[in-house]
């Protein structure tokens, strides 16, 4: 050692392999190599969603039968008092399960109050709806259907309409012991919707070991969202979502949000934090549908919000242009479209061969 002392060279040369040693090691344990080819470690507060976790009521998962009853009640516009509008109207599976509009439609063509929200994972849920007014999928099913503005079909006349439909008559007798009454109506078209999953991304594939399934640019892009950015504060979890309520700081607070289901000044225009799933699909964004693009939203929250009150977790970030675009770039990684097939309708006497 006391050569290695007394020569420069060597000691240079014992430092370098030191150091290489230890990039070794990092890139063996978190999977770094740094600069755009980096491969950042997905944390554990992140992940795939996992089928098994779905919340069945009573802890049982729907027969295939109660499953395909609910794909039949999702696409039939005999659900509104019109005939004229579906589930599937509004939650259009080529577009994320949600209908590409600020605010949707209702049966009589009103504009609606708020965005409609995409339907990807949905049975991971907590609470639905926009404010959280529905504590179960079954709950959240029956609300469109009665609601004056939206497809507006008073609960006593859902069961005796199909009642008229033999397809349904004799589907729910074989799918449900009871048969065809309100409560199994809901039960078949939440057990529809909790198939709705989306767990293939490139992120999924990325997390699952598939190093570049993610561009250089949205693996950027995971760096900002789980370290600077801190979109995980909110966006976490398999399905990014904490499922809470925030006031993301928009221009107009005239809504009360969460605070018209829970009293609370902090909960004024506080709207639940929607999954990211599929966000790519869903635009335009917020409950409001104020904002058109995923760049917006980045631009909106690189400012930290754009109008008071707001959430105390946001703030002015001061991300460059270039992370910007990672950051969209990781958003986009989130993509794993749905496919559902429309099935025929069941035809009845008063609207055969409907579409």
């Amino acid at each position: 050692m006391a050569g290695v002392h007394g020569d420069p060279a060597k000691l240079t040369s014992m430092r370098w392999q030191t150091a290489i040693v230890i990039v070794g090691v990092a890139v063996a344990v978190f999977g770094l190599t740094g600069g755009d080819d980096s491969y950042p470690v997905v944390p554990a507060t992140l992940g795939t969603p996992d089928p098994t976790r779905i919340r069945w009521p009573d802890d049982e998962p729907a027969t295939a039968a109660q499953i395909e009853l609910g794909r039949h009640l999702f696409f039939d516009p005999r659900l509104s008092a019109s005939k004229t509008i579906s589930c599937a109207s509004c939650h259009d599976p080529d577009q994320g399960f949600s209908d590409g509009m600020a605010k949707g439609l209702g049966a009589s063509g009103e504009r609606l109050a708020r965005n409609t929200p995409g339907l990807s994972n949905v049975g991971f849920g907590t609470l639905f709806f926009w404010d959280g007014r529905a504590d179960s999928l079954e709950q959240q099913a029956l609300g469109p259907i009665t609601n004056l503005q939206e497809m507006a079909l008073p609960s006593e006349a859902i069961v005796p309409r199909l009642q008229t439909v033999p397809g349904y008559r004799d589907g729910f007798a074989r799918a449900y012991d009871d048969g065809l009454n309100l409560t199994n109506v809901t039960r078949a078209l939440a057990a529809f919707e909790r198939t709705l999953i989306s767990r293939d991304s490139p992120f999924d594939r990325y997390a699952a070991g598939e190093r570049e399934a993610l561009s250089p640019e949205a693996r950027r892009g995971l760096s900002l969202f789980v370290g600077e950015a801190n979109c995980i504060a909110c966006h976490r979890g398999p399905n990014f979502t904490n499922d809470a309520f925030h006031n993301v700081g928009l221009a107009d607070q005239r809504d009360p949000g969460r605070s018209a289901i829970v009293a609370g000044a902090s909960l004024q225009a506080a709207f639940k934090t929607p999954s990211l799933r599929n966000v790519a699909l869903t635009a335009p964004y917020f409950h409001d549908g104020s904002i058109q693009t995923l760049e917006e939203v980045i631009r909106m929250y690189e400012k930290g919000g754009l109008a008071h009150p707001r959430d105390p977790l946001l703030k002015p970030i001061g991300l460059t242009a270039s992370e910007q675009r990672d950051l969209v770039a990781f958003l986009h990684g989130l993509t794993s479209p749905i496919t559902v097939t429309r099935p025929p309708a069941f035809p009845d006497a008063t609207m055969q061969g409907a579409p």
